[in-house]
């Protein structure tokens, strides 16, 4: 190791919370197997981790993709998938490293969404269409919100998060990407999204419920080890309110509609287990195929082996340091 990677890794190394690596080293290791120590590897290094760039389609920006292409970025999503609307452009590039991020200027529409780019396949696996209504259930930050809208223009696109703070930071995200006349097809509320299901029974067409997680890539540089403790040990509570918000969705969602679910954890109780606990006690679902989009783009992602067809599990791993994210899709066969 070089003098300088030396240096960066002590710089980085004060920076990881032992209490939450100790914590995931004994969970993960034994649900992920030979696999943990790749993927601790890339999410205790952030300097090798890797971000692309989502274009906004609703500004004009002359230049910006043959610039991303001398810059070495390439097409994040190869053409072959099931679904991929032409209007969403995603652009990656293997080296670390951010692009600049734009700043919010009132008025003035950003160009592009930095993000990890498995945070997208949960808008690909939901195949969100022209005039559908679409629900997305926990939306803050923004960034999957303004995905969909480059994939298709719903008839209503209600955007629900509950927390004050980040509501406002979902408000601020849309209002950057998305022009005023499309404004009007949007309803961004801060209602608890587990009453959401019982508020608009059989409304929607497509919900997208990307769940409030232990977040494995930001937990492990909790500044405060007392907090870190305190989010470990509630942990356990996550699981409860995961399911609570799916059978939200589930109850929200029209006789045929569809619901994609998300983390970015590689929790199994957050992820497999709270899916398998809505399919043994909801009977009208039922569990829809991915294998497809996960085939398509398992060029770009590592993904765990032995998941179910209705789901998948993104590894980060060196070159590839997308995720954790997990993704799952049931459909609602009809009325309970």
């Amino acid at each position: 190791i070089s003098w300088l990677e030396k240096k960066r890794q002590g710089k980085v190394q004060k920076r990881i919370c032992q209490v939450v690596l100790e914590h995931f080293e004994k969970q993960y290791t034994a649900e992920l197997g030979d696999a943990w120590s790749r993927v601790r590897d890339v999410l205790t290094s952030p300097w090798c981790w890797q971000h692309a760039l989502l274009l906004n389609r609703f500004s004009q920006s002359p230049g910006l993709e043959s610039s991303l292409a001398e810059q070495g970025y390439q097409p994040a999503f190869p053409a072959a998938l099931p679904y991929l609307p032409a209007a969403f452009r995603c652009y990656s590039r293997p080296a670390p490293g951010r692009f600049p991020a734009q700043k919010h200027q009132p008025g003035r529409l950003k160009d592009y969404y930095l993000l990890n780019a498995a945070s997208l396949l949960p808008v690909l696996a939901l195949e969100a269409e022209d005039g559908e209504d679409v629900l997305d259930l926990c939306a803050a930050p923004g960034g999957k919100s303004v995905a969909i809208l480059q994939c298709a223009c719903p008839g209503h696109f209600h955007c629900n998060e509950y927390d004050d703070l980040r509501s406002r930071w979902l408000e601020q995200t849309i209002e950057s990407f998305i022009p005023g006349p499309l404004m009007n097809l949007i309803r961004i509320s801060k209602l608890d999204g587990r009453q959401i299901g019982d508020l608009q029974p059989e409304f929607y067409d497509k919900v997208l419920v990307d769940a409030p997680c232990s977040n494995d890539r930001s937990w492990l540089f909790s500044a405060d080890p007392q907090q870190a403790l305190l989010r470990l040990m509630q942990r356990k509570e996550l699981s409860s309110l995961q399911f609570q918000l799916l059978r939200s969705a589930v109850k929200a969602l029209r006789p045929g509609g569809s619901l994609v679910y998300s983390t970015c954890t590689l929790s199994k109780a957050e992820n497999s287990d709270v899916i398998n606990l809505i399919l043994n006690s909801c009977r009208n679902v039922m569990p829809v195929d991915i294998s497809g989009m996960a085939r398509g783009v398992s060029q770009e992602f590592t993904f765990l082996s032995g998941m179910q067809q209705h789901e998948l599990l993104v590894l980060p791993e060196r070159g590839r340091a997308w995720g954790p994210m997990y993704v799952a899709k049931l459909k609602k066969v009809s009325s309970a």
